[in-house]
């Protein structure tokens, strides 16, 4: 059953509020569930891709480990949220986790035996992002009914931590496991750390759908569109993402402006990918004062705008350690806006639209980056990095700012009284 309480005034904080963590032990539980997993599912991630290149020695053939997991990510997404809105949500959860976990066993023994075959991994990968994406929508649409309203930003800051932790910790975990005990042990422990998370969810309560009265028994994927289409805030939050993702994504770039601007290899590619994870981390770390803004629409129009000034900076310096600050900056306002863009999502959609609009957000989340790679990387080689890195961070500037001229009523959106 949804918890609801009184609006009260939030205490002024600096660090995470960890407010959800103390009222709600099924949050709690799912939560550190959750933490421990997604540390285990990223040495997994590292172990497959350093096997396929052990295997097959070929970059090429690492690089389609991410094919093989966007392809099934995108197209389950979109289902996987139409059965998140049909079925208990609990179960969805628990069943799909049991089936990651499976496959974490299935990598085990297959190392274990010595079966060490490119499309056995390629197989596991497709079908882990299957069960990622049933998981996903599952869990983000349980969360609005474990909290109230006004803890949302402070849940979702915590849920930042954890994926930066677990995207920061995971692979170097995984690659000291994989140097010291071989492949088997990393997944041999990702199966073992799913306990965590398969507890959480044993332990919740039955997640049903509050479907409104007159509903069709299963939910579609092509009513979630239509009512997404009616939404015009809800929208806002996916064409901001889309403007950061797509025209200010400097990934692609990195080993280029290693060489061109530092003069440098590997090492300094390392370090700017850790300085927008470390930015991330510290967005949710010092994420206190967020529970004071009632403005959601405007602080995203804010942060998004925040990143792509902070990309495009990055993108006239030279300076190594200035550049990795502004890169740090990006992070930070990726993580704020990220946020709110998850807590509007939950709280201005009705129960029964959520796990479809969560499984729309996983594809966006999904496909942006790597459409933003394809962007970036065309701009460089036809013009050059800087005009690249620069001038897609003002392109997002502009972008922005033209959206919210188009859909003025977005910065006035009121946590206080949602309206999709």
């Amino acid at each position: 059953m949804t918890r609801t309480s009184a609006p009260t005034r939030p205490r002024r904080r600096l660090f995470a509020d960890l407010t959800p963590l103390r009222t709600s032990p099924d949050y709690r539980r799912l939560w550190l569930g959750g933490t421990i997993s997604w540390v285990g599912q990223a040495m997994t991630a590292l172990a497959i891709s350093l096997q396929v290149y052990d295997i097959t020695r070929s970059s090429f053939a690492v690089g389609l480990v991410g094919l093989f997991s966007l392809v099934p990510l995108i197209v389950f997404g979109l289902y996987g949220g139409a059965i998140a809105d049909t079925v208990d949500r609990r179960k969805l959860g628990l069943y799909s986790s049991l089936g990651a976990a499976g496959l974490s066993v299935a990598l085990a023994v297959a190392a274990l035996l010595g079966r060490h075959h490119v499309w056995f991994l390629y197989a596991v990968v497709a079908l882990q992002a299957v069960c990622g994406a049933l998981t996903g929508p599952a869990r983000s649409a349980m969360i609005p009914r474990l909290l109230p309203a006004e803890q949302l930003p402070a849940a979702n800051a915590l849920n930042s931590v954890t994926m930066t932790f677990g995207t920061m910790v995971g692979p170097a975990l995984g690659g000291l496991i994989v140097a010291l005990g071989g492949y088997e042990w990393a997944y041999l422990i990702d199966a073992v750390t799913f306990t965590a998370a398969l507890y959480a969810m044993w332990r919740l309560p039955s997640m049903k759908p509050d479907r409104a009265e007159g509903a069709r028994g299963r939910a579609s994927v092509v009513d979630g569109l239509r009512f997404l289409g009616t939404r015009p805030n809800i929208r806002m939050t996916f064409f901001t993402d889309m403007a950061a993702m797509v025209l200010a994504q400097p990934k692609a770039l990195f080993p280029a402006i290693a060489v061109l601007w530092y003069g440098d290899d590997a090492k300094t590619v390392g370090l700017m990918m850790a300085a927008i994870a470390a930015g991330a981390l510290l967005g949710g770390l010092f994420s206190g004062w967020q529970a004071r803004i009632r403005r959601h629409g405007l602080a995203i129009l804010l942060a998004v705008a925040g990143w792509g000034l902070a990309i495009a900076v990055f993108g006239l310096t030279r300076h190594l350690w200035l550049g990795l600050f502004f890169l740090a900056l990006a992070g930070y306002a990726d993580t704020v806006s990220m946020v709110f863009r998850t807590t509007m999502l939950q709280a201005a959609t009705p129960d029964d639209m959520r796990g479809r609009l969560q499984g729309v957000f996983i594809v966006v989340v999904a496909g942006g980056p790597r459409l933003g790679d394809f962007f970036a990387g065309t701009v460089g080689d036809l013009t050059s990095p800087a005009v690249a890195v620069t001038g897609g961070g003002l392109a997002c500037v502009l972008v922005v700012g033209l959206l919210a001229l188009r859909w003025r009523n977005f910065a006035r959106y009121d946590a206080h009284s949602p309206q999709a």
